[in-house]
């Protein structure tokens, strides 16, 4: 893997904005930072990675990613931790999921090496935009594949971009770690069993755009789809993977449709290590009213805490209760604390990128 880094466009920081910032007060939203990291994908092969300060992307208007939805990304974070170094929590496991979105939809695989070079070099280049530990806040990590090359019909592209951008975030949900009310939403699919529901990919989302305003609309924090099929059984939320807990058991859906959570794959592993039983499998919906606690688990949320579920087409409300309960809090401490590094971290999920 080379290392010799072309820099283009380097020459508007934004250093001043940087220093008025209060970390403790952020949104989860996008703000300028100082670099990007790019890399092309040309003649077969990837090219050398490129140091930018260009937000913008300069592509061919009849791009792949424009008209037949080539594009993926994925989402991790940096955290200061107390030690004074900052970690990357299993980006390993990031760039084997953009793998395998890669197959899924005809794009050339990034390499594991090159994904982890990119990502300790982002965060390095914008180190001063990595939030201080006291304030809960982080430096979300986006990564980012493009079909760039120009086609018409449906083909896949034999150009690409990979390109990953920072942002120092707050919590995704506002208030934090604190128990929010979700919605069942009937009539809209986030995608089907055998579609791109286990891909990273911006079409799942759009999918998800109407469904998750008409649950805002209706006052709750986010919206939850039944599978897509029989509209019997708890897929997930519409940015977040589903876990429910009762009688010392972790239990979380298996689906086709549904995308493999890194921070729910991590959880589970935790959940064992508690002694817990983990069960993943599908759940129908009366089944919600034997949990005793529930939640929403992803890179952005963490946990989410879900107070209660209701399906307004039935009636129906499973009520889980306004805080936390005490298995997702610990969940929930245990996962920061690993991330944070004062917690053993015994699976090897951290990666320290700065000393």
């Amino acid at each position: 893997m080379t290392k010799n880094y072309k820099r283009r466009n380097t020459t508007t920081l934004n250093i001043n904005t940087m220093k008025d910032l209060n970390w403790s007060s952020l949104s989860f939203g996008y703000m300028k930072t100082d670099y990007n990291v790019r890399c092309y994908y040309r003649n077969g092969k990837w090219g050398e990675i490129e140091i930018c300060s260009d937000e913008y992307i300069n592509m061919h208007m009849a791009a792949t990613c424009l008209h037949y939805g080539q594009e993926a990304f994925e989402g991790l974070k940096a955290y200061r931790c107390p030690d004074g170094k900052v970690r990357v929590f299993r980006m390993d496991e990031n760039a084997k999921r953009l793998q395998s979105t890669c197959r899924g939809i005809l794009m050339p695989e990034l390499p594991t090496e090159l994904f982890e070079e990119m990502v300790r070099k982002v965060v390095t280049l914008n180190q001063e935009w990595i939030p201080t530990y006291e304030s809960g806040a982080t430096l979300y990590i986006r990564p980012l594949l493009v079909g760039t090359g120009a086609q018409v019909g449906v083909h896949p592209a034999n150009e690409y971009l990979f390109l990953i951008f920072v942002t120092p975030v707050g919590p995704y949900f506002k208030g934090g770690f604190y128990a929010n009310p979700y919605v069942i939403i009937r009539d809209h699919d986030r995608s089907a069993p055998l579609g791109t529901g286990i891909y990273k990919v911006g079409g799942n989302y759009a999918a998800s755009l109407l469904a998750n305003k008409k649950a805002h609309d209706l006052g709750y924090a986010c919206e939850f789809y039944l599978d897509a099929k029989e509209k019997k059984y708890i897929d997930e939320a519409g940015a977040a993977n589903f876990f429910g807990i009762k009688n010392n058991t972790y239990v979380t859906p298996k689906s086709t449709s549904i995308l493999p959570s890194i921070t729910n794959k991590s959880l589970m592993q935790l959940a064992e290590d508690l002694g817990m039983t983990v069960e993943q499998r599908h759940i129908p919906e009366e089944e919600l009213e034997t949990f005793e606690e529930a939640g929403a688990c992803g890179t952005a949320a963490v946990i989410s805490p879900i107070s209660r579920i209701d399906d307004v087409e039935t009636g129906k409300s499973y009520v889980f209760g306004d805080k936390p309960g005490p298995v997702s809090e610990k969940l929930y401490n245990l996962l920061r604390g690993i991330q944070y590094g004062t917690e053993e971290d015994k699976h090897g999920w951290t990666k320290v990128v700065i000393e």
